[in-house]
C-alpha cells in the first residue's frame, strides 16, 4: 500500500501538539511543596481540607503537602529552599526578620494559637497556674518553635524566670502524651485533638487555654494570629499568580469552615485523622472552630500583639526595628477576590 505524503500543516500541527503535551507534563511535574508543622493538628486543618475540597485543583495548582511535627523544622526547610511554603505560626515571620530573613504570611488561619497548656493530673495539685512552673519541666514541640515562644511568655508574665524551669522538646501527638504519662514533663503546650484525648483519659487538665479570643486576650493581652501560610517574600514577588491562587484556595476553605458544622467538616478528613474515635475528633473540632478567621485575612491589631509578646523575652527581636508590613499581606487574598468577582 502506498503511503500518502503528509502535508506541512499537518506535520507542524502534530509537532505543536506534541510540544504542548510535553510542556504540560513538565509543568505538572513541578508541584508547589508546602510543609505543614504537624498535618493532623486541627490548628493546621485548612491545609488538608483545602486539598480534600478540591480547591487546589480548581485553581490549577499542583500542591504537595508534607508534614514536619515541629514548626521550627518546617521553617528551616523553607529558608533552605526545599519547600515553597509553610503552614505554621505567624510569629516565625517576625522572629526570622530579626535574623535578616524576609518571610510573610499570605493567608492567616487562626486568630488565636489554638494551643492549650496542659498540666498532668499527677502534678495538678501543686501546679495550679504558670506561677507554679518553678522547678518544673515543660513540654514544647521543639526548641525555637511557637510553643517555645508562648510557654516562655506565659511563665514570664507570671513572674517565673527562664532559669527557674526547663523546656523539653517532646513533639506532638503520641510523643507528647507519652512524655506526660511518664512524668518527663509536668506540663506542656499542645493542640487538638491531643487536648481532648488527654482530658478524656483523665491524664491532664487545662492550665492555660489559648483556643478562644477571650481566654487568649486574658493570657496574652490581645489576639495572637497564629496558624498561617507563609512564604519567602522573594518567592511571592516572583510567583504572584501562584501566590494569588494559593490565597484564593485557602480563603475559600476558611469560608467553608465558617459556614459548616464540625461533623460535616470531619467527613472530609482522612480516616486516620480521627482513628477509632470519630466522635472525639468531632468534639475537638467543634471546640476549635471559633479560632479560625472567616476569610484568611490578618486580624487588626494581631501583628502588633505578636511583636509585643516576642519582644518581651527575645532580645534580638526587641533590638531590631521590625517592619511588620513585611511580615504579612492581605494583597494576594484581595487580588484573588477581585479575580473571582470578574
Amino acid at each position: 500500500m502506498r503511503m500518502l505524503p503528509l502535508s506541512r500543516n499537518l506535520i507542524a500541527g502534530a509537532a505543536f501538539a506534541l510540544a504542548a503535551s510535553f510542556g504540560s507534563m513538565a509543568q505538572a511535574a513541578e508541584p508547589i511543596v508546602i510543609m505543614v508543622g504537624g498535618i493532623n493538628k486541627i490548628i493546621y486543618l485548612p491545609a488538608k481540607l483545602t486539598e480534600a475540597l478540591g480547591y487546589f485543583k480548581d485553581e490549577g495548582l499542583n500542591v504537595e503537602l508534607q508534614s514536619q511535627p515541629a514548626g521550627v523544622d518546617a521553617e528551616n526547610q523553607l529558608i533552605a529552599g526545599a519547600v515553597q511554603g509553610v503552614v505554621g505560626f505567624y510569629d516565625h515571620t517576625i522572629d526570622l526578620q530579626s535574623k535578616g530573613k524576609e518571610i510573610q504570611a499570605i493567608v492567616v488561619f487562626g486568630k488565636v494559637p489554638g494551643e492549650v497548656e496542659l498540666v498532668s493530673t499527677k502534678a495538678a495539685p501543686t501546679f495550679k497556674s504558670m506561677a507554679d512552673a518553678k522547678g518544673k519541666t515543660l513540654g514544647v514541640t521543639g526548641l525555637g518553635s511557637s510553643t517555645d515562644f508562648l510557654t516562655r511568655y506565659l511563665a514570664d508574665r507570671q513572674g517565673v524566670a527562664q532559669k527557674d524551669y526547663s523546656l523539653l522538646p517532646v513533639g506532638a501527638g503520641n510523643t507528647f502524651v507519652a512524655a506526660m504519662k511518664q512524668d518527663r514533663i509536668q506540663a506542656g503546650m499542645t493542640t487538638e485533638p491531643t487536648i481532648s484525648e488527654m482530658l478524656k483519659s483523665g491524664d491532664a487538665q487545662v492550665l492555660v487555654d489559648l483556643r478562644t479570643e477571650k481566654s487568649t486576650t486574658e493570657a496574652l493581652g490581645g489576639l495572637y494570629p497564629a496558624a498561617s501560610l507563609y512564604v519567602q517574600n522573594d518567592w511571592a514577588a516572583a510567583h504572584k499568580e501562584e501566590a494569588t491562587k494559593l490565597a484564593r484556595a485557602f480563603s475559600r476553605t476558611m469560608e467553608y469552615l465558617a459556614t459548616h458544622k464540625a461533623a460535616e467538616i470531619a467527613e472530609k478528613m482522612p480516616r486516620d485523622y480521627y482513628g477509632s474515635d470519630k466522635a472525639l475528633y468531632v468534639q475537638a473540632l467543634d471546640s476549635s472552630l471559633a479560632m479560625f478567621t472567616a476569610d484568611g485575612r490578618m486580624p487588626a491589631g494581631g501583628p502588633e500583639n505578636v511583636l509585643k509578646v516576642l519582644a518581651t523575652y527575645k532580645p534580638q527581636v526587641k533590638s531590631k526595628n521590625i517592619d511588620l508590613a513585611k511580615t504579612y499581606t492581605n494583597a494576594y487574598i484581595d487580588a484573588g477576590s477581585k479575580a473571582a468577582a470578574k
